[in-house]
């Protein structure tokens, strides 16, 4: 008998947190957000807060693509090291990269403020350790390059890494000051909860069944025969992007994670810090608000749902193999089991801003482990955009760069 859900931890902790009607009329409007997971919350928050009317969509119930299978963990790391980002596109671009995502959790915790979310939020350190014992030069490397870069990172030994918090395999590590973590999930709801209280509207089930874009507006019909003309177009729609956009542009990408059952004693060398590691694929772990350790990884080539899906049982096996090796005195008992799909660009960074085939329209599409802070800086560049300004970090988030 199998008695773990193999449905996304975040989507069983909450519930239904909210439901929306679907479109039933015809709207003209400023801003239209295509996406109702937390990049497309995030962008609406920033809509409203200058006065757009905006209205936002998804083919979905709200939040219940990637954002409810999301780990959440809040990191300032790129997918691809400092070091190698700086080879790709400079020195000052990498770090000024590094640096917006660094800035962008405190910006995140202001905004968990300023609506007075209770997703969570919670500022920890994050610990990048070295899988093997020939993936130390390479760390000792990327920690030379943050260091440079006036990041506040400390040098970890094996023996550190083992006194502090007990872990196995781990050869050596960088500790950094900044990083957090959520429920992504709640989040989303609460931000769009606070700014329809604004004047944003929400309409989940809406397909779009088609679109007409023009230099000066689109114009979308959905399934059911309703009309919206917006100004601007937003597209907060992760992977699914792939379905609108033909270039190559982003590997899609499927990965697994688990979470076990509540701890009551304490396991506070865990509960402040996010791990993750230089295996390729990298493994990653944190603990949740509620006392539970959450361990993914195991990432594959994403092929398509059921092929992803069937492989959950498998692949939660391995990861409990995998965290047992790193925290052999630790008594897991997996509760959740699921798999999500994301994305991975050629240099980790994000896709944001305008592309050439489609007029009046952005996108928003914060990819890789860290796209929630992506997200977060998206928002910000596409705000400027919107006035007719630029952002110093557009150029390295164009298409076909």
């Amino acid at each position: 008998m199998d008695l773990t859900s193999n449905e996304p931890f975040w989507l069983v902790k909450n519930g239904l947190l909210e439901s929306y009607p679907s479109l039933a009329e015809d709207l003209d409007i400023d801003i239209l957000i295509v996406g109702g997971g937390i990049t497309g919350s995030l962008m609406a928050h920033k809509c409203i807060s200058e006065d757009y009317n905006t209205v936002l969509i998804d083919r979905r119930e709200i939040a219940n693509g990637s954002t409810s299978a999301t780990t959440s963990m809040l990191q300032y790391e790129i997918d691809v090291p400092l070091f190698e980002l700086t080879e790709m596109i400079g020195k000052d671009a990498a770090e000024a990269n590094y640096w917006a995502c660094y800035d962008s959790i405190d910006e995140l915790g202001s905004i968990v403020k300023h609506i007075k979310s209770d997703c969570g939020f919670d500022k920890k350190e994050s610990l990048y350790f070295a899988a093997y014992k020939k993936d130390v030069p390479m760390l000792q490397k990327e920690f030379d390059a943050r260091k440079e870069a006036g990041l506040p990172v400390k040098w970890l030994t094996e023996e550190q890494l083992q006194k502090k918090y007990h872990l196995k395999d781990a050869y050596a590590g960088i500790l950094s000051q900044q990083g957090g973590s959520m429920d992504a999930f709640k989040f989303a709801h609460d931000a769009l909860q606070y700014n329809c209280k604004k004047g944003l509207k929400v309409f989940d089930k809406t397909e779009i069944a088609s679109m007409d874009y023009t230099k000066n507006g689109v114009k979308v019909k959905t399934d059911y025969g309703n009309t919206i003309k917006a100004k601007k177009l937003i597209y907060c729609n992760g992977f699914e992007s792939t379905e609108i956009i033909k270039d190559d542009f982003v590997k899609l990408l499927s990965t697994y994670a688990i979470v076990g059952e509540r701890i009551d004693k304490k396991q506070k060398h865990l509960c402040d810090t996010l791990f993750w590691n230089t295996a390729d694929p990298y493994l990653y772990m944190r603990t949740t608000d509620d006392h539970r350790i959450l361990i993914g990884g195991e990432d594959e080539d994403f092929v398509d749902d059921d092929k992803r899906d069937s492989l959950i049982c498998k692949k939660e096996k391995t990861l409990q193999k995998k965290l047992k090796r790193l925290l052999p005195e630790y008594e897991f008992r997996a509760d959740f089991a699921w798999a999500g799909t994301f994305g991975e660009t050629k240099d980790g960074l994000p896709y944001i801003g305008e592309h050439p085939d489609f007029p009046s329209t952005y996108f928003l599409l914060g990819f890789g482990g860290n796209g929630i802070t992506f997200s977060v800086i998206g928002a910000n560049v596409i705000a400027n955009l919107l006035k007719g300004n630029t952002h110093p970090l557009e150029p390295y988030y164009k298409f076909r760069r």
